[in-house]
């Protein structure tokens, strides 16, 4: 009877359900109603630093799995943070971009909270933009932002979260590009100085004050040949005032 006893409790025991250790602390489906595109893993925040008051700074990890058939090529999301009693209590933001069908995506969050996160809600939040003025050195060159005319710097403009590029372009000068990355700490009121590549034509001064830019192409007798615009050019030498001669690459043979 005790051989038969310790069978029955043996096989009791091991008929129970497994316990699965680090639990997920939630899992949110986005967008909440309607077939969801995207299911968000978080782990349980765990506090990290100090704080200030009440608030505190905590950090999850998240899992970010693509539901839908489609890539997502970029998305922005508002997170809201919730305690016990439903109280919002901290919120902060997730992005996410070129994430392929089925793929998961693994990131850290850190976010300042009033109190102990119980639970968290994921929405789409429309993109920021932030207020940023480029200029150039020297001022007046065309500029584009993600190749389209933006006008000439200095300039005002607005730009949304993630990454951009800005290109320049003044009359004989090099142009040129620089990237931009605008996240969601950054402010607005910031500013973007781009320095121009050194002058890519010759310039040459006429006695009557006028400035041109192009490309010398000889000097005979009293005659100055100039190429501007891809065009021919010949001025009397007593008309020309100055040339300054850029720095070319010497020719290959």
């Amino acid at each position: 009877m005790r051989n038969v006893a310790a069978a029955i409790i043996l096989l009791a025991v091991s008929g129970l359900p497994a316990v699965a250790k680090d639990q997920p602390f939630q899992v949110v489906s986005w967008p909440d109603s309607g077939q969801p595109v995207l299911r968000f893993t978080f782990s349980k925040f765990k506090e990290v630093g100090g704080g200030m008051g009440k608030e505190r700074t905590y950090i999850s990890d998240v899992e970010a799995f693509n539901l839908s058939g489609k890539s997502i090529a970029g998305g922005n999301f508002s997170l809201y943070v919730f305690d016990k009693s439903k109280a919002r209590i901290g919120e902060g933001y997730i992005n996410l971009a070129n994430v392929s069908p089925g793929e998961t995506v693994k990131f850290q969050i850190t976010i300042a909270a009033s109190g102990l996160p119980n639970s968290v809600a994921v929405t789409t939040s429309a993109p920021r933009t932030v207020s940023i003025t480029v200029n150039s050195v020297p001022q007046g060159a065309g500029l584009t932002v993600d190749g389209k005319a933006a006008g000439t710097t200095p300039k005002l403009i607005e730009v949304a979260i993630g990454k951009h590029m800005l290109g320049f372009e003044k009359e004989g000068f090099n142009p040129g590009k620089f990237p931009l990355e605008i996240t969601s700490h950054d402010a607005s009121g910031g500013s973007v100085s781009y320095e121009l590549g050194s002058a890519a034509h010759d310039t040459i001064e006429l006695r009557d004050g006028s400035v041109l830019t192009g490309d010398l192409v000889s000097i005979h007798g009293m005659q100055v040949e100039i190429r501007i615009g891809g065009n021919a050019q010949t001025f009397d030498r007593n008309q020309v005032k100055r040339i300054l001669l850029t720095e070319r690459d010497p020719a290959s043979n």
